[in-house]
């Protein structure tokens, strides 16, 4: 199976799904492409995966662990080639439409404490360099997404920092997508068996995001932790739930061999 990182260009996220996947399961975890001599966009996102399957799976239909962006480019990808496309997990997955993205900035504004709004109020002043103002205030608001996370210190996590050229590229590419009606109506393609894993508490909304996707996979799956944020397998109090309930669900839709 293949699990991607979020972000986009958050590379080493995931590497706690993975290497827990690990034990039962031959992983591939692809960093995807940086920043660099072409824009990037999400077409050249989906040809890369193509690549890494075509390269790594021979004839064989990878199952898809994506969280958050990655959950997303799971869902591209497997549009674009659905006979291609295994069993697809998406964690904490990002927006499809204008009212969630909404949605997600009513919720980060009433969590933003006052210190922390006026910090950001002035990150224009502070930063002048788009990229580097984008970067601040992902770190910023990072912990807003979260309910009560294990330390990162103690999960093994790893993580290469933020290339935020190379997250604006992507998004801003998503967003245009979704903009022209491409996303999410493509999905109606992917037959795919899909489940879709949340936190009650994560920002973006789940329940918004679901009623989104099922127009158009109505055979979604749906799982959602209430003492959750956007990254379960952080979370102290559904961490062993969450990835009890994610092996369990690949056994049956993607068995090992």
């Amino acid at each position: 199976m293949v699990v991607l990182h979020g972000g986009p260009a958050a590379a080493g996220n995931a590497a706690p799904i993975a290497r827990d996947l690990a034990d039962s399961f031959r992983v591939l975890e692809p960093w995807q492409r940086g920043s660099g001599g072409e824009p990037l966009s999400v077409a050249r996102h989906v040809r890369d995966l193509h690549e890494v399957i075509h390269a790594h799976c021979g004839d064989a239909k990878p199952a898809l662990v994506g969280e958050s962006w990655g959950a997303m480019l799971a869902l591209a990808y497997a549009a674009e080639y659905p006979a291609r496309a295994g069993s697809i997990v998406l964690i904490g997955c990002g927006t499809f439409d204008a009212a969630s993205r909404r949605r997600l900035e009513e919720t980060l504004d009433r969590r933003i404490d006052d210190g922390t709004r006026a910090r950001l109020k002035h990150l224009a002043e502070d930063y002048p360099d788009p990229l580097a103002r984008l970067a601040a205030k992902y770190a910023l608001t990072q912990s807003i997404y979260a309910f009560d996370p294990i330390s990162l210190l103690t999960n093994g996590q790893e993580t290469e920092p933020l290339d935020v050229r190379a997250h604006a590229e992507t998004w801003e590419d998503m967003l245009r997508l979704q903009a022209d009606g491409v996303y999410p109506a493509a999905f109606v393609r992917i037959n795919s068996p899909v489940l879709m894993l949340h936190g009650a508490y994560d920002p973006h909304p789940g329940q918004m995001i679901r009623a989104t996707l099922a127009k158009y996979l109505p055979h979604l799956e749906y799982r959602e932790w209430d003492r959750s944020g956007h990254s379960p397998w952080l979370e102290r109090h559904v961490r062993d739930e969450f990835f009890a309930v994610l092996h369990a669900w690949l056994a049956r839709h993607h068995p090992s061999d």
